[in-house]
């Protein structure tokens, strides 16, 4: 059953390498520039996503608990591979219909997968839920820079343009998605594995029980966690949506600023497993703190970087930007199981990601105070001041 488990890990890398494809809206998008829409309205496709991913994740919960994970998974994988085939046929004529395609169908088909996968993935790893949570999140969060280049390459490619990639990649992720639906499997009560408590890490003091999501919502640790995840996440939501011009603001050349958007990507990933199998290692409150401290270096250093205009500086602000980033997710995925346990887990963890959206809303407004003030100095003195908030409440989570 261990060998078993880790070919399930690796099928759900896979699943969410393709699923992450939402985060690459900012190399999607530019395959309608021939269209007559504007930043703003192409902007709030990607705000919309988000809203119906956050969505598409409770459904998905509540779905999953009705016909189980396999009929769940194809019936989102179809959603989603149905939604981009249909805005490779838009003709620019309503935008209404790229928000109905790829913002609604497929968001909601990605955030139903997002969850199933990740409570039935990880339904196998009680022993070791950070490091099977970042795994997966790393899997998510470089879909950008893997899945999203080879699209930019299609939409140049006069074999394909942007049409015919947009369809190719929902054909793709459709079928990968529902192959994944019929192989995993949630594990029996006689294959689960009993974790073993490691001595190094700090046993809090709480009763290890499963918690409803109505008990969760009416705990005060929940809402300080996620509010706590609301102010972190809101860093790396709002640099990626302005990450290449934040570069170029400092003097980096564009093909510089497009590589270090990809750079961004690839620590995304990376600070999802680190920070995945730090919590296993050394607990919940030194990797919240831990990754606390990350994102509150990672926006002064960006702040930094633009109040002197350093290339230097934002190149390492950018960097702790994506591990930063990718942790809030690890994070919120292994603090619900490790809290509210893993009876519930698929529905607690839909609700406990709510926080993207928030977050998602806080970096459309960072955008309009950059485009009110002309500088990035006031998005960021915000920015810090969040994170600033976010180590108080950190510092007051003790149990659930």
């Amino acid at each position: 059953m261990k060998n078993k488990r880790y070919l399930y890990l690796v099928i759900g890398m896979i699943s969410m390498l393709f699923a992450g494809v939402i985060y690459a809206w900012s190399i999607l998008k530019v395959s309608f520039s021939e269209f007559n829409w504007t930043a703003p309205e192409l902007s709030l496709n990607y705000t919309l996503t988000m809203c119906c991913f956050c969505l598409g994740g409770l459904l998905g919960s509540l779905i999953n608990k009705k016909i189980g994970s396999k009929l769940t998974t194809i019936i989102a994988a179809v959603l989603t591979g149905l939604g981009f085939v249909l805005t490779g046929t838009l003709n620019g004529e309503s935008i209404f219909l790229l928000y109905i395609y790829y913002a609604v169908m497929s968001g909601l088909g990605i955030g139903i997968v997002y969850n199933v996968i990740i409570s039935t993935v990880c339904a196998h790893f009680p022993d070791k839920k950070g490091f099977c949570s970042g795994c997966l999140m790393m899997g998510f969060g470089a879909s950008t820079l893997l899945i999203g280049n080879l699209a930019s390459l299609l939409f140049e490619s006069d074999a394909f343009g942007w049409r015919k990639t947009y369809m190719f990649l929902g054909i793709v992720m459709g079928l990968i998605l529902i192959v994944a639906g019929i192989i995993l499997k949630v594990p029996s009560k006689d294959e689960v594995i009993k974790p073993v408590q490691n001595k190094k890490v700090h046993k809090e003091d709480f009763e290890i029980k499963d918690y409803t999501t109505k008990e969760m919502l009416g705990r005060f640790s929940f809402w300080r966690v996620f509010l706590c995840l609301i102010c972190l996440t809101a860093v790396g939501s709002s640099v990626i949506s302005f990450a290449k011009d934040l570069a170029q603001s400092v003097g980096a050349e564009a093909s510089l600023a497009t590589t270090l958007v990809g750079v961004l990507s690839v620590c995304n990933g990376l600070g999802r497993i680190i920070v995945g199998i730090l919590f296993d290692k050394l607990g919940r409150r030194f990797t919240m703190i831990f990754s606390n401290i990350l994102t509150m270096a990672a926006a002064g250093c960006v702040l930094l970087a633009v109040s002197i205009n350093s290339l230097v500086l934002c190149i390492i602000g950018l960097v702790l930007v994506g591990m930063s980033y990718g942790s809030c997710p690890t994070v919120a995925s292994a603090i619900t199981s490790a809290f509210y346990g893993q009876k519930n887990f698929s529905r607690n963890f839909s609700v406990m990601n709510f926080n993207l959206m928030i977050a998602a809303f806080i970096a459309t407004g960072c955008s309009t105070i950059l485009t009110n003030t002309g500088g990035y100095l006031a998005p960021f003195i915000l920015l810090l001041s969040l994170t600033g908030l976010a180590l108080i409440l950190n510092l007051s989570i003790k149990r659930p």
